[in-house]
């Protein structure tokens, strides 16, 4: 660093950007994470500037120099705030600049400033050294020393374009028709979108006149922060109004950019405001700094266009999730017993839709129209079960995962912590985990059986098996989860069990968001039809059951078609689900007499095990990565569970399996004869008493 410092007292200003491009290299660390080095550096360069006066005169210079010779507008109206695009038209820009960046042009600050902060990890180092050794690196340039009062204003000139850029902005942001969908008020009203870039506009007017003439005192701009603050509160309405109307991914952006906008106004405003506290002006400023530092640092990453612009989306699909997922979970043992009745009733249809499986795999159909047969096979089964109220149980995790993360924010919102009452969510977990074993096992014990009465019947009726000695044996080794890839499959099964959830959840904001059952009741030849009772019931049917239609049906689609994907581009691609697999056990076993050997079948049964484990394992994981997500939470906030899980398991280990004994109802006490006018009751306290 001090070499670098000593260049720049006998460079020319021309090269003075590559001397600071090289001082921040001497600045960073090897490493991002290594605070104590960066921390270490920061020190260093302070020590320096103290020291050597032509030092710091000739970084002040250089720093002056970028800012009165660069166009910083674009720096304070682009970086870090989203830009005026669709979320895909974002992505595709994205992409492209990936594949082929643009060139810098010299003369933007924004291009300057991404030049210095060229590392991907540069935000992270300078968020680790702390606030105070920057604001002793700001003391040590001694800015007092050099007054460059042309520098300050144009800066000031192009903080108040940028205000002027961000406001007008705000007002056409405020207008979108999705946010005045969600809160109408703001067309019968006075918009505070449109008015705070009415008071933004003579605010820099006024402005620019008192730096013109000294003698007129600088403008207040509470009245903005005033207006910023109602748009703010605004804003808010339109989520909490989409949480019951649904929400769309442009409303998300459109929101985004609102926070932004507000975000970018107050900090400028701050710099620009002759009284602001000096402090608490470093302090903002030094946050923003970092802030920018990265969004250059990220501004090409395809990431967080997805991160940014989903995140209300996914809060508001898992929060339609977590509802349904309150279904099943079984809080006593009548509604565990329910639980099974459902979950057997699965299991008798299962042991039916394997049978057409079979045989439509025995008609060698082509292979798009064999995908086609088997895909349908699956989803209109699935969507029979549904109708039917009865229950797969690999269809849980996704939803039960939804809402042990919302139960995990509403502890949050109390207190701002991110682990407390964590035994009432044990207590939760506890009730997913039995609810989710007598599925299985109410699935399991009806597929199986179901499945050898109509094999059995099959081969008693026709004279031969639903399947050949050659197919019994392939469907054995498929069970095998050493000699195929049987896991694996369960795994991909797992990964369409999660999106099989999400699309529900997709589905049940989209009938909201669209008015969809309003719009099927008042569709005229509908009525005409059915009636206008009876198109209000299909009408609010649809309303509570689309996203579990939709995500049983593409499910289904996806259960019979990646096997056929997987053909055709020559990968070892399929699916395995716990239930259909018990159910060739039973068909394998009646083509082969049972005689398949207790090794085989110990091999098969656990394989069973293994891919009902695996289905459920990766559905309830990436089901509870994205609800968590959506919270802004993370793994970590899950950790202490654990624990209380164990001691809950090694102390109950019962009610993993069985939920415990509801109380039975105490009696209730009458009055004491002497403080009651009722005969009747007197006497019937006497004689409970002997």
């Amino acid at each position: 660093m001090q070499v670098t410092l000593l260049k720049m007292t006998t460079a020319a200003d021309s090269a003075q950007v590559p001397l600071l491009v090289e001082l921040v290299d001497g600045l960073r660390p090897r490493r991002a994470s290594d605070e104590r080095a960066a921390i270490h550096n920061v020190q260093a360069l302070c020590y320096l500037l103290e020291s050597h006066p032509d030092y710091r005169a000739a970084l002040r210079r250089a720093l002056l120099y970028l800012l009165s010779t660069c166009w910083q507008v674009p720096l304070y109206t682009e970086t870090g705030i989203l830009s005026n695009e669709t979320f895909f038209a974002t992505l595709r820009r994205r992409i492209g600049l990936r594949l082929l960046p643009p060139v810098a042009d010299p003369h933007s600050l924004k291009d300057r400033f991404a030049q210095l902060f060229h590392r991907n990890d540069d935000y992270e180092w300078l968020a680790n050294v702390p606030s105070q050794n920057w604001f002793e690196l700001g003391r040590a340039l001694h800015f007092e020393e050099e007054q460059d009062h042309d520098s300050i204003a144009r800066t000031q000139v192009q903080m108040l374009e940028a205000v002027q850029i961000l406001s007008c902005r705000l007002a056409a942001l405020g207008l979108e028709p999705e946010i005045v969908r969600n809160c109408p008020e703001v067309q019968r009203f006075e918009s505070p979108f449109v008015h705070q870039n009415v008071e933004a506009l003579a605010y820099i007017e006024r402005y620019r006149t008192a730096m013109i003439d000294d003698a007129l005192p600088k403008d207040d701009d509470a009245q903005i922060l005033v207006l910023l603050d109602q748009c703010e509160t605004l804003a808010a309405k339109v989520r909490r109004s989409a949480a019951r109307q649904g929400v769309s991914v442009s409303l998300t952006y459109h929101l985004i950019r609102i926070r932004q906008h507000i975000e970018r106004m107050r900090l400028l405003l701050d710099l620009i405001d002759p009284d602001s506290d000096r402090d608490s002006r470093a302090e903002r400023l030094l946050t923003v700094m970092i802030g920018l530092v990265r969004a250059e640092n990220r501004k090409h990453s395809i990431r967080d266009v997805f991160s940014e612009n989903t995140e209300l989306l996914a809060l508001q699909v898992t929060d339609h999730a977590s509802r349904t997922g309150e279904h099943y979970i079984a809080e006593n043992r009548r509604e565990w017993m329910a639980m099974f009745r459902s979950a057997a009733g699965a299991g008798l249809i299962v042991g039916f839709m394997s049978l057409v499986k079979l045989l439509t795999a025995k008609a060698h159909l082509p292979l798009l129209l064999e995908a086609l047969a088997f895909g349908l096979n699956y989803a209109l089964g699935f969507m029979l079960i549904h109708i039917l109220h009865f229950t797969i149980a690999t269809k849980q995790p996704a939803m039960t995962a939804a809402k042990i993360a919302a139960s995990i924010h509403q502890q949050t919102s109390k207190s701002g912590k991110k682990q407390l009452d964590l035994d009432e969510l044990a207590q939760l977990i506890v009730k997913v985990l039995r609810t989710q074993f007598i599925a299985i096992f109410g699935n399991v014990a009806l597929a199986l059986p179901v499945a050898l009465a109509i094999a059995l019947g099959w081969k008693y009726a026709f004279g031969a098996p639903v399947v050949d000695a050659a197919k019994a044996q392939h469907l054995l080794h498929d069970l095998s989860p050493i000699a195929s890839l049987a896991v694996f499959h369960a795994a991909i099964a797992g990964c369409c069990l999660f999106l099989a959830g999400l699309i529900s959840g997709y589905y049940d904001n989209k009938a909201i968001y669209n008015k969809i059952p309003e719009r099927i009741a008042a569709l005229p030849w509908l009525n005409k039809v059915l009636g206008e009772h009876r198109t209000r019931r299909v009408a609010g049917y649809i309303e509570h059951n689309l996203g579990a239609l939709a995500g049983n049906f593409y499910f289904g689609m996806m259960l019979g078609t990646i096997g056929t994907i997987g053909m055709l581009i020559g990968l070892p691609v399929d699916i395995r689900h716990i239930t259909f697999s018990s159910a060739y056990l039973s068909y394998a076993a009646v083509t082969l007499n049972f005689d398949i050997g207790l090794n085989v079948l110990l091999i098969s049964l656990a394989g069973i095990v293994l891919i009902g484990l695996t289905n459920l394992a990766v559905s309830f994981g990436l089901a509870l990565w994205v609800a968590l997500r959506s919270r802004k939470l993370n793994f970590r906030a899950t950790r202490p569970l654990l624990g209380k899980i164990l001691r809950h398991f090694f102390t109950y280990p019962g009610d993993f399996l069985l939920p415990p004994r509801s109380p039975k109802p105490q009696p209730e006490t009458p009055a004491e004869p002497g403080r009651t006018d009722n005969a009747e009751t007197a006497r019937e306290w006497i004689r409970q008493r002997g």
